[in-house]
């Protein structure tokens, strides 16, 4: 097996805020891209082989990478090879839901378009068990739903093909929280419709979005930061605590959505941070209620 240190493309002390939508973080250590799911199982295998630290890296959203970076290897995953057998997509997992959507549009195949202008990979969609509200905008849509079978490498160095059980999903959860799975490709289940009528879905989803959320054109952001908590809403409890607009360094909870802490004038990890902190403490204080973040905390801090 190749080590680490081999790969052709290796960069060493490599910036990681450049490939997040926070526009936050510190170097890698090593970084190294994979252009395939075979080259990314390769890169996973060898930085387990060596007991390297690793993390696979997507489009980045939904993270915030600490202002001193990462000690070990990030994979950056660009395995983007996907095709479609009748009612069924296949995608490497660097594959972007957004790609997929458009695609997915022309063959008149439903099923992603309720996930339009979310930034994921299909590997950090997985992950995180995407959501949505669905068209009558009380229910939520999961990705789970959509999702036949996957090929992944488990911790031995094999790779299986599991089932849409296997995934265990949950709300911002699934298996791959809790056990060390990399995710190579996945198949998806879609449904026959006409192309207008999904692109319809697609602008809807779109304008409800840029309407009620804060978007990356306006300011560098992770999504929502803290987990839904039923029947309150966190962006609410945020809201009456008075947290709208407050600001630490050059991150800020959005005006539009306080879910959101955003990147406002080149804030820092330690901005965000302390940020999320005060926010929780507030919100602890005003109504009691306990805030947990669902973004995930990458690197050193």
């Amino acid at each position: 097996m190749i080590s680490v240190l081999e790969f052709r493309n290796l960069g060493k002390d490599v910036p990681i805020a450049p490939f997040t939508t926070y526009q936050i973080g510190g170097p890698a250590d090593y970084f190294i891209t994979a252009n395939s799911k075979s080259e990314l199982a390769e890169a996973v295998s060898s930085a387990r082989n060596e007991n390297m630290p690793y993390f696979i890296l997507g489009t980045g959203a939904n993270i915030l990478v600490g202002d001193k970076g990462f000690r070990g290897l990030v994979i950056h995953n660009q395995a983007k090879s996907f095709h479609f057998d009748d009612n069924l997509l296949i995608a490497e997992s660097g594959c972007v839901i957004t790609d997929l959507i458009t695609e997915s549009v022309k063959k008149g195949l439903s099923g992603l378009e309720h996930f339009a202008g979310i930034p994921s990979s299909v590997g950090g969609a997985i992950w995180q068990n995407l959501h949505f509200l669905a068209p009558d905008r009380k229910s939520t849509i999961f990705i789970g739903q959509f999702i036949k079978s996957a090929d992944i490498l488990d911790r031995t160095g094999e790779v299986h093909t599991v089932g849409n059980d296997f995934f265990q999903f949950g709300y911002d959860d699934s298996i791959l929280h809790h056990q060390e799975i990399a995710v190579l490709d996945v198949t998806f289940a879609l449904d026959s419709k006409p192309s207008t009528q999904i692109e319809e879905r697609v602008i809807a989803n779109l304008a409800w979005r840029s309407k009620k959320q804060p978007q990356l054109s306006e300011y560098p952001s992770c999504g929502s930061v803290f987990k839904k908590i039923e029947g309150v809403g966190a962006g609410r409890l945020i809201d009456k605590a008075g947290l709208k607009n407050k600001q630490i360094g050059g991150a800020a909870v959005s005006s539009k959505h306080t879910n959101y802490i955003v990147n406002k004038a080149n804030a820092t990890a330690a901005d965000v941070r302390k940020l999320i902190s005060i926010v929780q403490s507030e919100v602890k204080r005003d109504s009691g209620y306990n805030l947990e973040p669902e973004i995930s905390f990458i690197g050193e801090f």
